[in-house]
């Protein structure tokens, strides 16, 4: 570097945003709770299991206090706390819709340590708590976190029911005001979002309802607060839907496939980029 870059570099300076989390903390937080959930050893019941737990939950309760005050930090972290046994129940029950659904799934260990799906929903269950509790920056810590491992976008205060199953997972988005029932499963690309982005319409219901037992396929978009998709019903993958369909729906592209020989067929340009 010449003399002029260096002195650049000593002059910048930014003033520091005063955002009273730290962003380090809560990854370590996010990483401990979902180890404490589904401990790969028989450990849960050691010394320095409980030491982790404790130290997160520490390091949550800072965060939080620089939300807040100190005694509703107390209230609001004993909830939290109070709740985890209830939802690693549910996890564990989701964790068995996997291996349910999943002919690949040979174990819930394997659901558990490698489904990317299955990690997602885990962080959205735990951050969907704190948004809850009124801690919505801290729950967008939580999920933009899995998003960041996995690619699952699920914003913290959709409303997801019991044994949702996210097959491969990559690329799927699900909108802040989207609500999910019961054994609905999803597949990678798909998005549940918004028909337009207005900042007048954060109050808004603007992501759509899919009922109970739904199974959405690779890359189908579905738009709108005013659209459901009844429940029992199949969409297809590649779909583009803005409009409410009825129970035991099934909602398909039609493709046209054109399919020729090789033989005698004169090669294209084979152009190197």
């Amino acid at each position: 570097m010449n003399e002029r870059t260096i002195e650049l570099i000593r002059q910048f300076n930014p003033k520091p945003v005063d955002i009273p989390l730290n962003k380090c903390d809560l990854e370590e937080v996010v990483e401990t709770l979902y180890a404490s959930m589904f401990p790969v050893c028989e450990c849960d019941n050691s010394p320095n299991f409980r030491d982790e737990l404790m130290s997160a939950a520490e390091k949550l309760h800072r965060n939080i206090k620089g939300r807040t005050d100190t005694e509703t930090a107390d209230r609001i972290l004993e909830s939290f706390m109070e709740s985890l046994p209830d939802i690693r129940q549910r996890l564990y029950e989701d964790a068995k819709c996997y291996v349910e659904s999943d002919p690949a799934a040979k174990s819930l260990e394997e659901v558990i340590l490698t489904y990317p799906g299955f990690f997602a929903l885990s962080i959205h269950r735990l951050a969907h708590k704190l948004h809850e509790l009124g801690l919505p920056l801290i729950a967008r810590h939580f999920s933009e976190y899995a998003h960041s491992k996995v690619g699952i976008d699920i914003h913290p205060a959709a409303k997801i029911g019991k044994n949702l199953f996210m097959d491969h997972g990559t690329g799927i988005v699900i909108g802040e005001t989207t609500e999910i029932g019961d054994n609905v499963k999803i597949y990678q690309g798909v998005t549940l979002g918004a028909l337009f982005v207005e900042k007048k319409l954060s109050d808004v219901k603007r992501h759509p309802t899919v009922e109970n037992n739904v199974v959405i396929y690779a890359n189908a978009t579905i738009l709108g607060g005013n659209t459901v998709i009844g429940h029992d019903s199949t969409i297809g993958g590649g779909a583009w839907l803005t409009q409410s369909v009825i129970p035991y729906s099934l909602v398909y592209n039609t493709v046209d496939v054109k399919i020729r020989t090789v033989k005698n067929f004169t090669e294209p340009h084979d152009f190197v980029i």
